[in-house]
C-alpha cells in the first residue's frame, strides 16, 4: 500500500517521519558536497552544484503527503538517484576545447530542471509520492522534465571532468533513476488525473526516444 494510516506502521515509517528523514539525509550530504565544491577551486564546479542545491531547497519547502511509498526498494532507488550525483569528483579537464560546450550543457540542464521545479513548487519530492499532478510548463514536453534537466547537466559534468569514478557514479545513478521513474509512474498511475496527463504527454524523458 502507498497510503498508510498512522499507528498501523512503526513511527519511523509514517509518511511525515519519512519526509523528515529524507530532508535530513539530503541536507547532510548536500553540505558535504558544497564543501567539496568550494575546495575544488574550480569556477565551473559551482555550475555542477546548482541542481543539487535546488534539490535541497525544494525538499525543505515541499508539501507533505500521505500518498508516499513506504517500500524500502523505492526509497533506495530514490536516494541513490538523488544523492549519487553528489559523489562526483572534480579535476582538470583534459579537453579544454569542449569547455564551452560543457558550460552550455550545464547551463541548459540547470535552467530546464529549475523550470520544472518552479512548475512543481511545493509538489516537489524525492521518494515516489503523489503531491499533486502538474501538466503545464516543461511537463508539456516530457513527463519528467526535472530528470531530463539532470541528464543534460550530468552529460556536461562528465565531459568537463571525465573520470572512471564519475562514469561509475552516473552509471549507477541513471540505472536507479530509470527504475525510480517507473516506480513513480506506477504510483501516480493510480490517479486518474495522471493517467489523463500520460495520454497528452507521450514521452517520459527524451522526446522520440523514451
Amino acid at each position: 500500500a502507498v497510503s498508510i494510516e498512522p499507528g498501523l506502521v512503526p513511527f519511523w515509517r509514517q509518511p511525515r517521519v519519512l519526509d523528515r528523514i529524507e530532508q535530513a539525509g539530503i541536507l547532510v550530504l548536500w553540505s558535504w558536497f558544497i564543501f567539496r565544491v568550494g575546495a575544488a577551486h574550480d569556477p565551473f564546479a559551482w555550475l555542477a552544484a546548482v541542481s543539487e542545491t535546488s534539490v535541497a531547497l525544494f525538499t525543505l519547502v515541499r508539501r507533505p503527503t500521505a500518498a508516499i511509498s513506504v517500500r524500502l526498494g523505492d526509497w533506495l532507488l530514490a536516494m541513490t538517484a538523488t544523492l549519487g550525483p553528489m559523489l562526483i569528483v572534480f579535476g582538470h579537464s583534459p579537453w579544454p576545447q569542449v569547455t564551452n560546450v560543457c558550460i552550455g550543457l550545464l547551463l541548459c540542464g540547470n535552467l530546464f530542471q529549475i523550470w520544472a521545479k518552479l512548475t512543481l513548487r511545493r509538489s516537489f519530492g524525492v521518494a515516489p509520492a503523489n503531491r499533486g499532478v502538474k501538466a503545464g510548463g516543461p511537463y508539456r514536453l516530457v513527463r519528467h522534465p526535472m530528470y531530463a534537466g539532470y541528464l543534460i547537466t550530468h552529460l556536461g559534468v562528465l565531459l568537463m571532468w571525465p573520470s572512471l569514478t564519475n562514469l561509475a557514479v552516473y552509471a549507477v545513478v541513471w540505472t536507479a533513476q530509470i527504475l525510480r521513474l517507473r516506480k513513480e509512474e506506477e504510483l501516480l498511475g493510480q490517479d486518474p488525473a495522471y493517467r489523463a496527463f500520460m495520454t497528452k504527454t507521450r514521452w517520459r524523458l527524451v522526446p522520440g526516444v523514451f
